[in-house]
């Protein structure tokens, strides 16, 4: 699809990644980006093609109420999200649910919502923001988070393969660390959310399942065909 003159929505957008495709769908020439977010006056862009629009992954009365006010929206970018840092094994399992779910079942809600929308105006794309832990986990504080975004992962295959009769791009999102807010905490290179936006949106414009926007996310990816000591060293001697 061409973005030029098309309707985005992108959840999360007051900051970082999120933030990075409403201003790289605007330098494409989006005819109207709605910023939807849990507090709508945190967005301060100047550009009148841009409306705030209050949406909360957890809330499915203000999934339902955002998708009745956008009813013009061509593309839709899940890219809010949370990291609660929780350890599997030590950590309190509600920690583990809420990361479920705002990934799985908070973004599936908003895919549920736009899905009539898109089919609407011929099928539109879909972009979910993943992760390299998607597909593995690091010692401390992603457990929780690398199974939400596994869970994400399988759903966006899954619905791919549902929305394709309606003629519906789903694209999957990855990459390792992005200098974010998110990430401040996180002792490893990371690249320019600016240029996730860039390699997503030269994705939908070619029509592109999958983008693996750094050399981490591509390590990994093409590690999993191989021995998981790729990944996690040898097995515990006996």
């Amino acid at each position: 699809m061409d973005i030029a003159g098309s309707t985005a929505l992108v959840t999360g957008a007051n900051r970082g990644i999120g933030r990075c495709f409403v201003d790289e769908l605007l330098a494409r020439g989006a005819e109207r980006v709605y910023a939807a977010v849990r507090s709508p006056e945190t967005i301060t862009a100047s550009d009148p093609r841009v409306s705030p629009l209050y949406l909360d992954l957890l809330d499915e009365k203000s999934i339902t109420d955002a998708a009745a006010v956008a009813q013009d929206v061509t593309l839709l970018v899940n890219n809010a999200g949370i990291a609660t840092g929780a350890n599997l094994l030590t950590d309190d399992l509600d920690d583990v649910r809420r990361d479920l779910e705002t990934h799985l079942f908070g973004t599936l809600r908003v895919i549920r919502a736009f899905a009539p929308v898109l089919a609407a105006h011929g099928g539109g794309a879909i972009v979910n923001l993943l992760s390299v832990l998607s597909w593995a986990a690091t010692p401390q504080g992603s457990g929780s988070y690398s199974v939400a975004k596994a869970a994400e992962w399988n759903m966006t295959n899954g619905v791919r393969v549902e929305l394709a009769g309606q003629k519906t791009l789903v694209q999957g999102v990855h990459l390792g660390a992005a200098d974010t807010d998110m990430m401040a905490d996180t002792d490893a290179p990371k690249i320019d959310p600016l240029d996730v936006a860039r390699a997503s949106l030269d994705g939908v414009q070619s029509n592109t399942l999958e983008v693996l926007v750094d050399d981490p996310s591509r390590f990994v990816k093409a590690a999993l065909a191989g021995d998981p000591a790729q990944l996690y060293g040898p097995a515990p001697a006996e």
